[in-house]
């Protein structure tokens, strides 16, 4: 990968205490042509192992928001690289050598269930022996943007002090857009895919999110060199709560980036169906709506009791995109239905509203 490209926290988190922990690690690949998304969800809870929740896990939610889960409880069968972007947990494997990452035809031929994944690379096959449903992957990654303008050293998705334990849990966005090539097999039916847009990002911390919600989408109507990742949440900040919340743009080798603090950003989140923010700074605005029909998928997040059922997403969203310079110029406007949407922790019994 090119160094330029690598963003901060790239490497593994954990420095080997015995402290509550979890890193989680998240691809998505989109196919645009069929409509659909498949994304891929890591995790790896208290790897000092022999704790009540030490184990990791791979989830993926695939085509029409279907739901592959496998647990892998051995500890020792989890690899992170602490200097870049390096990661894999193997399963049933005949190698008697300490998990690592291999070349893609050798660890095909030898791991039989388990994952590796890098800046470059995404590959496994899990199965859910209840279900006997399964997916196998494979394909190589070409990062366009990390976070931040390509031509310049990235940027903490959380600002310069995230490399301290201030904010818990740390959230990095490690690729805001790339493009993939590879094939994906999901219960016999193959895709095979050249150039389709890819996204990564992660979490790690000794404490959990309370609340948050998320977009995410790569996948635009009109423009093809456009990426729009946005959230926000109530996160632990030494010994307080605070709700923040930051919009991320890349277009044409530039970057947007609305933060607290540079932006004021303001948030109207319904409890499903409905994702509003807008933000302003010295020189830009911009408004996203999400929406969505569709019921969502629940899916398992990292919190103090393992891994549960805490959020719903779907990636059949619909996106609609305007961002404008102060003069009130339109600089893009564009929209999607293959908008990442989520809502995670609670309570969500009203509207969430930060404005």
């Amino acid at each position: 990968m090119n160094n330029l490209l690598q963003t901060p926290h790239s490497g593994y988190h954990w420095d080997g205490s015995s402290d509550r922990f979890f890193e989680g690690w998240y691809y998505r690949v989109t196919l645009p042509e069929l409509g659909q998304t498949f994304a891929f969800m890591y995790s790896i809870d208290d790897p000092i192992g022999g704790k009540t929740h030490s184990g990791g896990a791979a989830q993926i939610l695939g085509p029409d928001d279907r739901y592959l889960y496998r647990i892998f409880p051995d500890v020792k069968g989890f690899w992170g690289a602490k200097s870049y972007l390096g990661l894999g947990h193997w399963g049933k494997t005949n190698l008697e050598i300490p998990p690592q990452l291999l070349e893609p035809d050798k660890f095909s031929l030898n791991v039989r269930e388990g994952y590796q994944a890098t800046a470059t690379l995404n590959q496994g096959f899990i199965r859910d022996p209840g279900t006997e449903n399964y997916c196998r992957w494979n394909y190589k990654i070409k990062p366009i943007y990390g976070w931040g303008d390509p031509d310049r050293d990235q940027q903490s998705t959380a600002g310069v002090l995230s490399s301290f334990q201030i904010f818990e849990p740390g959230w990095q966005i490690l690729m805001a857009h790339g493009l993939a090539s590879g094939s994906i097999d999901w219960n016999g039916k193959r895709y095979d895919f050249t150039n389709a847009p890819v996204y990564s990002e992660k979490n790690w911390g000794r404490a959990f999110p309370q609340k948050w919600f998320w977009f995410n989408c790569n996948s635009f109507n009109n423009y093809s060199d456009l990426a729009l990742t946005a959230g926000g949440g109530k996160r632990g900040v030494l010994w307080w709560m605070e709700e923040v919340a930051m919009i991320g743009i890349h277009h044409q080798d530039k970057f947007y980036e609305f933060v607290p603090w540079n932006s004021q950003v303001n948030w109207q989140i319904q409890p499903w169906g409905k994702w509003e923010m807008s933000a302003i700074n010295d020189d830009y605005e911009v408004k996203i709506a999400g929406t969505t029909d569709l019921p969502g998928t629940p899916l398992r997040a990292p919190t103090e009791s393992g891994l549960i059922f805490c959020c719903r997403d779907t990636m059949r969203g619909e996106l609609d995109l305007v961002l404008r310079d102060r003069a009130g110029k339109t600089i893009i406007a564009d929209n999607s239905y293959l908008c990442g949407l989520e809502v995670g922790g609670g309570p969500w019994e009203e509207t969430w509203i930060n404005i």
